[in-house]
């Protein structure tokens, strides 16, 4: 009884031997056999790029074509290594004695390259280069990259060292202008599905095309883990791997329940979205997963919008493409970015949640309802629709604005404003007159309500002073007694609040009081009279004045006329040239 061979994954089985075999990089092995062919061989390589690109492969074959002496020993380097000789098997098998692999990431100090430092004067013992080949180097230590430096600039002829990196930006630059970069792109699409389609036939397994699309989609451009999610899924499906298949391995959502599910929210059907979610949870998909390929479906969709020749990728189906184009067609941009923005928070939120499915079915209840705001566009011409309300009378209570004959506002209360005499001075108490005195000579200081709320500023009390401008209605002021009627929107305790500060800078007591039925205007209403008068000659506009009634906490922030408008344009274009004299023309 014979023991049955060893099984060997695909990502192994299958690694590149030669640059032959090495997919979607092209570029780089161009310019690789262009360096062998002129004898041009670098004395550094750093090898950047995502997982699964080849990385590492690139390097043991880049080793090799250093090493190969050909099947008849006379061979000098090459970019296509035959694989027969003995140092193209032993580097092959990782086991030869001149071609040393580090992994940086657990050889971090500065010990470990003093090793390849003190080594690299010694020759090669057998081949004809001696090579150190550092994975990830990039998690080699500040002291570790200084002291590879001096060694790294100039090496021995006999020494080449090539590095692998995910993080091209954490590695130094110091090290960087030392070595020849070379960049390994993600796989295109097209390329990979090719590549899974030759191994699958390779081993004789059956797989559908739609399942190595999924496969293909999942990698993100690995090779390696487009591979050992082939390996899985044909180890998953008994005969022939179908895309369902695949999907109940990687937990994902069908794509096309995706779309309906996206549908039925962009529609603004909550209870339909609950049940489409539930049910697909019910089929084992994870909810953090059904948000995610939400997310991705939103994106693509938006970039069709965009450019629609985008809809053409080999890893989306025919009907796939045909749905997506028409959501491409029907919903707003508006809509679209707005539906990305809130998955991308929910998708936070459903992964720190204690129970992601609750999470989830709360994140659909909210884009459903937000599915349903009108655009801006949709806005204004319901605004447009509406019968504005009735204007405030002349009488009408309400506190309304009504623009006044002069072009100004008036407050449409009906009411005549009250006069307040103050007293005639400071109120003396027999036993106190020597107090009061200095009491009045001390406020003195302050002889109108402009001195007081200039302490306020003084003071750098800017909250209190923003309030006093906008909320004080003086109804009477004389120094050390102050009458209001607060406007629309002041504090409850503006009196307390405005005393206290005032007698604690002065030293002297403040009668502060609220008094009803003024309405003389505040600072602010007096330092920006024409602005509101504009205002509130806006609001009165019925597109506007629907519009504050549809949205009551909505404000006008600025109004600019037509002519400050076509100003800016004007100040913004760019100057016409003038045309230039032509010698040839005619007078």
């Amino acid at each position: 009884m014979t023991d049955s061979p060893k099984y060997q994954v695909l990502a192994r089985k299958y690694r590149p031997e030669t640059f032959a075999d090495l997919v979607g990089q092209d570029a780089m092995v161009r310019t690789l056999k262009n360096a062998f062919k002129a004898g041009r061989i670098a004395q550094a390589f750093i090898m950047t790029g995502i997982r699964g690109t080849g990385k590492t492969t690139t390097a043991r074959i880049i080793a090799k074509g250093m090493n190969c002496i050909g099947p008849d020993g006379e061979g000098g380097p090459t970019t296509e290594p035959c694989g027969e000789c003995e140092h193209c098997r032993a580097i092959m098998d990782g086991r030869h004695v001149d071609v040393m692999e580090m992994d940086a990431a657990s050889n971090t100090g500065v010990g470990d390259i003093r090793e390849i430092i003190d080594s690299v004067h010694y020759r090669a013992a057998s081949a004809r280069y001696k090579i150190y080949i550092i994975d990830e180097v990039h998690m080699l230590s500040t002291s570790a990259f200084n002291a590879l430096l001096k060694t790294l600039e100039e090496p021995p002829a006999h020494v080449k060292f090539i590095f692998a990196t995910t993080e091209i930006r954490k590695v130094p630059v110091t090290v960087l202008s030392r070595c020849q970069r070379f960049d390994l792109r993600r796989i295109e699409p097209e390329v990979m599905i090719g590549l899974l389609k030759r191994i699958a036939g390779t081993e004789n397994a059956q797989i559908t095309d739609d399942a190595l699309a999924l496969i293909t989609r999942a990698a993100e451009g690995s090779a390696r883990d487009a591979t050992s999610l082939l390996d899985q899924a044909i180890s998953h499906g008994a005969g022939e791997t179908t895309a369902e298949q695949v999907r109940a391995m990687l937990g994902l959502a069908d794509r096309q329940r995706v779309m309906d599910l996206f549908e039925t929210i962009m529609r603004g059907d909550a209870p339909g979205a609950l049940t489409e979610l539930s049910a697909q949870y019910a089929d084992g998909a994870d909810p953090l997963a059904v948000l995610c390929d939400l997310a991705e479906l939103t994106h693509w969709v938006s970039v069709v919008k965009i450019t629609p020749e985008a809809a053409e990728d080999p890893t989306i189906s025919p009907d796939e493409r045909a749905r997506g184009q028409t959501l491409a067609e029907t919903l707003g941009m508006r809509a679209l970015t707005r539906m990305w923005q809130m998955l991308l928070k929910a998708l936070d939120e459903v992964a720190q949640a204690p129970n992601a499915m609750m999470a989830a079915e709360m994140a659909v209840i909210r884009l459903t309802h937000v599915s349903e705001l009108p655009s801006p566009e949709e806005l204004i011409r319901k605004l447009q629709d509406t019968p504005p309300p009735p204007a405030p009378g002349p009488n009408g209570g309400g506190g309304g604005y009504a623009q006044a004959p002069g072009g100004g506002n008036a407050q449409a209360t009906g009411q005549p404003q009250p006069t307040h005499p103050g007293p005639s001075g400071p109120v003396a108490t027999q036993g106190n007159a020597v107090r009061a005195v200095a009491a009045e000579n001390a406020l003195a200081r302050f002889p109108t309500f402009e001195h007081a709320v200039e302490l306020i500023r003084a003071n750098r009390d800017m909250t209190l002073l923003v309030e006093v401008e906008r909320g004080v209605r003086l109804a009477a002021y004389q120094p050390g007694r102050i009458e209001f009627t607060p406007a629309e929107g002041a504090r409850a305790d503006l009196a307390q609040r405005l005393g206290s500060a005032l007698q604690r800078w002065t030293g002297n007591r403040w009668g502060v009081s609220v008094v009803n039925g003024c309405d003389a205007p505040t600072i602010y209403e007096k330092n920006n009279a024409a602005e509101l008068a504009l205002k509130a000659e806006a609001s009165e506009h019925p597109l506007v004045r629907a519009a504050l009634e549809a949205f009551p906490k909505a404000k006008i922030l600025e109004i600019r006329t037509a002519e400050e408008v076509a100003q800016e344009a004007s100040a913004e274009a760019l100057p016409e040239v003038e045309d230039e004299w032509d010698p040839f023309e005619e007078d």
